[in-house]
């Protein structure tokens, strides 16, 4: 079992991924420098969070 989102992260991840869908791949790597790209975040646990779940998203539609 995995960890349960919240809200914010999940709302900011397919913001991201709706907005930039064309530039994320199933790379957890590149999707880190997409997300440092195209959000503002301070922390790097929540990039990496947000990187993940695009990740997922990005695996399932394929």
């Amino acid at each position: 079992m995995g960890r349960i989102k919240t809200t914010y992260l999940k709302r900011k991840t397919k913001e991201l991924f709706k907005t930039h869908g064309d530039k994320v791949t199933a790379d957890f790597s590149q999707n880190k420098e997409v997300t440092n790209k195209f959000t503002k975040l301070h922390s790097k646990k929540l990039r990496n969070i947000i990187a993940g779940y695009v990740t997922r998203l990005k695996q399932k539609e394929q």
